[in-house]
């Protein structure tokens, strides 16, 4: 394992102890930093900065120059996949992503097939390598892919969605259909994720985004079953922790850690503490601040953000607490805001676990 300056976030990822709770953000490189809206504007457009591994290298070290993060996180998009089966991604101004070519009959879900992680994606893997050279060993860097059933959200619906009708109506009556194309996401998936850990990851996210839209036993079936599918087929050369995260998952804690991952994600809607308790001592938690704190003044921010930590309750061994919000930062957070947050969190948990430390010799 390569040495780093600051493992702390890879350590809490395996409920190792740490002198403080390590934070890093969902999406923190992102329209919020005006360095990155610059790169961005130079670049032309999102994809054309997507597909840059020196651009996309250039954003994702730009929080960290402005914050002690305690990880990286690789900039590029969770639509990749699908894009490289030739499905047509582009991005519509104001409208977010699209597909020219949605999936949406028999003949469609035949035609998928794994694409060649070395070919169609190398571009994503030629940006791990860049930004892992570039860190130089001072945070870990962290690898990502959307869950099948997201990505299938997204391919069926053939963009963004309110009531996510056509995928759920090819779920309900095609589920053989859904069955096929989630089989061939999840391997789609694993193959991409393979092709980042052997491009120098060091730990990976699964991003289940819209796997809270789905009914209990739906979710199980076509969310959970292919995440699990993914994690199976993994090749963790040194131990990369792997996080799954489902926005609106906070009924299924319990089947989400059984899946074999290392850490759980959950939302703002989930209280830290009951996460800990149904979780125990399986896996980590990463979490959860609601990302609309961060509009409030100063003083707030560090309440809240005291508050979350305090939730989660006092460190012991075999478990591990990894600060983040409870989904991505938005692109209206003012950057002074994200300076409070992060020190809060290194100051505050901090001096939690130096008073559980005098507690303990009493």
């Amino acid at each position: 394992m390569n040495t780093l300056a600051n493992d702390t976030f890879l350590r809490a990822l395996r409920r190792q102890p740490t002198d403080y709770t390590p934070v890093w953000l969902m999406r923190q490189a992102g329209r919020y930093l005006p360095e990155y809206n610059a790169t961005r504007k130079r670049a032309g457009h999102f994809l054309a900065l997507c597909k840059s591994p020196e651009l996309a290298c250039e954003v994702t070290l730009q929080p960290l120059e402005r914050y002690p993060l305690d990880a990286a996180i690789l900039f590029s998009d969770i639509l990749t996949v699908p894009d490289a089966m030739g499905l047509g991604l582009y991005f519509a101004e104001g409208e977010g992503p699209k597909f020219e070519r949605p999936v949406r009959d028999e003949a469609a879900v035949k035609n998928l097939a794994v694409p060649d992680p070395s070919a169609e994606l190398r571009y994503v893997t030629d940006a791990v390598r860049t930004i892992r050279a570039a860190l130089g060993g001072r945070v870990p860097l962290i690898g990502f892919s959307g869950s099948p059933w997201t990505l299938a959200c997204y391919m069926v619906e053939g963009g963004g969605s309110g009531d996510f009708r056509q995928v759920k109506s090819m779920l309900y009556r095609r589920p053989d259909l859904m069955s096929r194309m989630l089989d061939v996401n999840a391997d789609a998936v694993a193959a991409y994720l393979n092709a980042q850990l052997a491009a120098g990851a060091q730990a990976l996210m699964i991003f289940d985004s819209w796997g809270g839209v789905l009914a209990d036993g739906a979710y199980q079936q076509f969310s959970l079953a292919p995440m699990r599918r993914v994690l199976a087929q993994l090749e963790r050369r040194d131990d990369e922790p792997v996080i799954v995260f489902t926005k609106g998952g906070g009924l299924w804690l319990e089947d989400i850690a059984a899946i074999g991952c290392d850490a759980v994600g959950v939302d703002w809607t989930v209280n830290l503490g009951r996460a800990r308790a149904l979780i125990g001592d399986r896996c980590a938690i990463q979490g959860n601040l609601d990302p609309m704190v961060l509009m409030a003044g100063a003083d707030q921010i560090r309440a809240e953000t005291m508050k979350t930590l305090d939730a989660f309750g006092a460190s012991a061994p075999g478990v591990g607490h990894v600060f983040n919000l409870g989904h991505g930062i938005s692109q209206f957070t003012p950057p002074d805001s994200v300076a409070v947050l992060v020190e809060t969190v290194h100051a505050y948990s901090r001096s939690l676990r130096q008073r559980e430390g005098s507690m303990s010799l009493l």
